[in-house]
């Protein structure tokens, strides 16, 4: 082989050579240049995520927020711890002799002079200056005179409740259950009060 074409050959496996090596710089640095895929993984789990869309383009719902229980109430306690409820129940009885209670009303301007009294067997005797009538009560108007006596509430009434500066007031004597209480009704006593609407209504008009 001639000398110059030896020469020839060697220069164009040299510059192939080189060109080679060129190209593969070329991808490495491409390579280097592209982020590798542990890397993003690893900055992508320590980012917080955004909140994805929902199929439809609305934004998720946020997250209900919890509530505690409201406190439970003790109903058994409550119950006991209410004062019950207490129904006057009405007085025995002990037949005619027996006087479940006596009232008698004075003063006024005409100078009221009347009683009245309830006596066991349910008669009832009443007197207006002298003049005495009995009566006899029906089995329900018997009962209630007697439940208003058993009212619980008259232990609570003072033997005396009178206004000194009233002279014009009726006064009320009544006599029951081993008791004697005055009173002119200047200072509200239910239970007493309907005790004496109730006998009043026995009196001669």
């Amino acid at each position: 082989m001639p000398r110059s074409t030896t020469a020839a050959a060697v220069l164009a496996a040299t510059v192939l050579s080189l060109a080679g090596c060129s190209g593969d710089g070329g991808e490495d640095a491409a390579r280097s240049s592209e982020p590798s895929a542990g890397t993003t993984t690893a900055s992508s789990a320590g980012a917080t995520a955004p909140p994805s869309a929902s199929p439809s383009g609305e934004p998720p719902s946020p997250s209900p927020t919890p509530t505690s229980p409201p406190p439970a109430t003790d109903a058994a306690s409550a119950s006991v711890t209410a004062p019950p409820s207490v129904s006057p129940s009405p007085v025995p009885t002990a037949g005619q002799r027996q006087k479940l209670v006596t009232m008698t009303v004075t003063g006024g301007f005409a100078g009221v002079q009347q009683e009245v009294v309830l006596r066991g067997d349910g008669t009832v005797r009443t007197s207006d200056k002298g003049d005495t009538e009995v009566r006899r009560s029906s089995a329900a108007q018997f009962t209630r005179l007697r439940t208003l006596l058993g009212d619980p509430a008259l232990d609570d009434v003072p033997a005396s409740t009178v206004d000194r500066g009233a002279a014009d007031l009726f006064q009320y004597t009544l006599r029951f259950d081993g008791r004697t209480v005055v009173t002119d009704r200047s200072a509200e006593r239910p239970a007493l009060d309907r005790l004496i609407d109730a006998l009043g209504k026995w009196l001669p008009a």
